[in-house]
């Protein structure tokens, strides 16, 4: 039986779901800590509030990932699940997403930290649902075709996070150049990562390789990591790795506006992964053999290196700029809609 109205309490809306900041602070602090070395080394650059928002976003998206893959902390990836259950979940995602950005409680950490860092930067739920997007595109399975297609991946998945990471260092929604910039290094480490984890996401059933590329190198359908492959598939690597560069170089001309410190932690940042990229592309046809690692003394050499770029930050654009940009992927997304209406690319074993 249900309660009268006249006893039911209201719910109240506060940031953060009505916790407490410093305990939102923690965990997603320890989420970073456990679920990206990389990032979390980089972040602790940045000045007090600055670090403790950009631990709360990325506590948001790791949860988001996770519950997609049936990961933890960005482990080994879970068994998968049906599409059905996969599109469930997203929505469940958009649901609690929604909640957070309005002060509402998610009983979820995560999506709480969320609210707390939006009511305090400004992060709107178009910005947020663009992430999701990603998500989604990983739950219908759904396979770039052609190079635009990558590239409208990568802006869901990291280009859309790395202009929430601009609204946290305190860039305005009017600043569209900065935003863009923002969204530029997004791309660019997204491709570090997809050249890094071709043969990971080859044995989940993923691949990110754009069919058309696949095609230009006589690669059949399914046999992307076979040995007699490791050539074509190298040539493949170089696409992404070049890619990355010119995003990254595009990307950090946007960083002089940031104060000092942000700027030092995204130079930090931006070495990383371009060493990523470079370490992938140097060892060629071996780049599988063992996952690439950038260790603690390499990344500390990163640090001291960002340091003198962030006292004299090169605003120079790179001439020509990438080809597909924040702008030109969201007119894809108007015209398009938020998901691609487009055949699937079938997995080996449905041929």
């Amino acid at each position: 039986m249900l309660a009268p109205s006249s006893v039911m309490r209201p719910t109240y809306r506060s940031a953060g779901g009505g916790r407490y900041r410093p305990a939102l602070v923690d965990r997603a602090g320890e989420m970073i800590r456990k679920g990206s070395k990389s990032f979390h080394a980089a972040s602790r650059l940045f000045d007090t509030p600055t670090r403790e928002r950009a631990w709360m976003l990325y506590a948001w998206c790791r949860q988001c990932d996770d519950i997609v893959d049936g990961q933890q902390l960005g482990g080994e990836l879970g068994v998968k699940v049906d599409q059905a259950k996969a599109l469930d979940r997203i929505e469940a995602i958009r649901i609690l997403t929604r909640r957070a950005l309005d002060g509402e409680p998610t009983a979820d950490i995560a999506f709480d930290a969320l609210g707390q860092v939006a009511s305090e930067c400004g992060i709107k739920l178009d910005n947020a649902f663009d992430v999701i997007d990603g998500f989604e595109l990983d739950a219908r399975d759904w396979r770039p075709r052609t190079e635009a297609d990558l590239m409208r991946y990568c802006y869901h998945v990291a280009g859309a996070v790395g202009v929430m990471m601009a609204r946290v260092m305190g860039v305005p929604r009017e600043d569209s150049d900065t935003l863009d910039r923002a969204c530029d290094l997004g791309l660019s480490f997204q491709l570090a990562n997809i050249a890094r984890d071709l043969a990971e996401d080859d044995a989940a059933g993923r691949c990110y390789v754009p069919a058309e590329w696949l095609a230009e190198e006589d690669i059949e359908p399914g046999q992307l990591m076979k040995p007699h492959h490791r050539e074509e598939l190298a040539d493949i690597a170089q696409r992404l790795v070049d890619l990355s560069r010119h995003h990254r170089k595009a990307g950090l001309a946007g960083t002089s506006k940031l104060s000092f410190r942000q700027r030092w932690a995204i130079h930090t940042a931006a070495r990383i992964y371009g060493e990523i990229a470079e370490e992938v592309d140097r060892r060629g046809p071996a780049a599988w053999d063992r996952r690439v690692v950038i260790g603690r003394p390499r990344k500390l050499g990163h640090v001291f290196g960002a340091f003198f770029e962030a006292v004299n930050p090169d605003d120079e654009l790179p001439d020509p700029m990438p080809k597909h940009s924040r702008q030109t992927i969201l007119i894809d997304v108007r015209m398009h809609g938020p998901i691609p209406d487009a055949p699937m690319t079938p997995l080996p074993d449905e041929e």
